[in-house]
C-alpha cells in the first residue's frame, strides 16, 4: 500500500494494514512526518506535491490519496502532480474526497446519484481532483474508488477550544444539517472500500446520523461539561461569524450511506455522535 499524505487517518489505516501483513509506504512533505513514519516502520518517500515529482512506479500498489489540495484556487495541481509522475498500473486507487462537492441541498437527503454542484471553492478543488482522477483511470484502465466523506471527529478534533472562548452558534431552527464520521469508523471504511468498492464507484462516507452544526457544538459541551455555546441569529452570524464559518452554515444536506453499508455490512464502532463522544469521554453526561 502507497499512501499519499499520511496524515493522522493515514496512520490510523497504516496501522490497520500493517496489523492484516500488508506492507506500508507513505508519500510526505515534511522531513518531520518522514521521521515520524519512520519509527513506525513506514517506507517513506519524501516529495512535495506543490511541484512536479520523480517518477512513482505504482505497479500492482494499492494506492490511497489522502492529500488536501491546495489553499485557494479551484483547481487541484497536486493531484495532476501525482498522476503525471506514476508508472505502471496500480491495483487500485481510492480518493478521499468530500460531501461538501453536493453543494447546498437545502437540507435534502443526499446519495451518490445527485450531480456535483460545490459552492465553497476548497469543494470545488476536490471535484476537480476527482475529475482528473476519473480521467487518468478510464484512459489507462485502472481501479479506482471514489469516497466522499462527512466532517470527520475524534478526542483531537473537537472544537472545544471554540465553546470555550464562548462563541456562539446559529439558533437551532436556523442551523443547517451536518454529517460526520468518527476517525476510526474511517480508517477501516476506507480499507473497506479498497478491497470490495466496485471500480469506478463513489461511496459516501458518514455515520447516516445527520444532526444540525448547533446541536454538533452543544452536544460536544454536554459530553466535555462545558457551557452551552450562546445563540443567535443568522442576521447577527453575518456580522460576528468568520467568512470560512458562514460558508458552512450557508449549506444543509442530510447524506445518506445506504451505499457504503449495502457493500460492507459496516457496522460501525461509532454508530452516533453520542456514541463517539462516550468513547471520547468516558461517560454520558448526567
Amino acid at each position: 500500500m502507497l499512501i499519499i499524505g499520511c496524515g493522522d487517518i493515514g496512520r490510523r489505516i497504516a496501522r490497520i494494514a500493517q496489523r492484516k501483513g500488508e506492507s506500508v509506504s507513505a508519500l510526505v512533505r515534511t522531513t518531520q512526518s518522514r521521521t515520524e513514519l519512520q519509527k513506525l516502520g513506514i517506507h517513506v518517500i519524501q516529495a512535495d506535491l506543490d511541484d512536479e515529482i520523480e517518477a512513482l512506479d505504482v505497479e500492482d500498489v494499492r494506492v490511497v490519496y489522502l492529500a488536501p489540495p491546495p489553499r485557494t484556487g479551484t483547481h487541484e495541481s497536486r493531484m495532476k502532480h501525482l498522476l503525471n509522475a506514476i508508472t505502471g498500473s496500480p491495483e487500485a486507487f481510492l480518493y478521499l474526497s468530500t460531501t461538501g462537492v453536493y453543494g447546498d441541498c437545502k437540507g435534502e437527503w443526499v446519495n451518490e446519484s445527485r450531480p456535483a454542484a460545490p459552492v465553497a471553492d476548497r469543494a470545488r478543488r476536490r471535484l476537480h481532483a476527482e475529475q482528473q482522477l476519473v480521467n487518468a483511470a478510464t484512459r489507462k484502465g485502472w481501479r479506482y474508488v471514489i469516497m466522499r466523506v462527512a466532517g470527520i471527529y475524534g478526542a483531537q478534533r473537537l472544537p472545544l477550544q471554540r465553546i470555550k472562548e464562548r462563541q456562539p452558534v446559529l439558533r437551532a431552527e436556523q442551523a443547517p444539517f451536518t454529517n460526520r464520521i468518527h476517525e476510526d469508523d474511517l480508517a477501516e471504511i476506507t480499507l473497506g472500500l479498497l478491497e470490495n468498492g466496485g471500480s469506478g464507484e463513489i461511496y459516501n462516507v458518514t455515520d447516516g446520523h445527520p444532526g444540525t452544526m448547533s446541536d454538533y457544538f452543544t452536544t460536544v459541551a454536554r459530553y466535555a461539561g462545558l457551557p452551552q455555546p450562546p445563540e443567535i441569529d443568522m442576521r447577527q452570524a453575518e456580522i460576528e461569524m468568520s467568512a470560512g464559518m458562514m460558508s458552512y452554515l450557508r449549506e444543509s444536506r442530510r447524506i445518506s450511506s445506504r451505499k457504503m453499508v449495502d457493500l460492507l455490512g459496516a457496522k460501525l464502532r461509532y454508530a452516533t455522535l453520542e456514541d463517539g463522544l462516550k468513547a471520547i469521554f468516558g461517560r454520558r453526561p448526567e
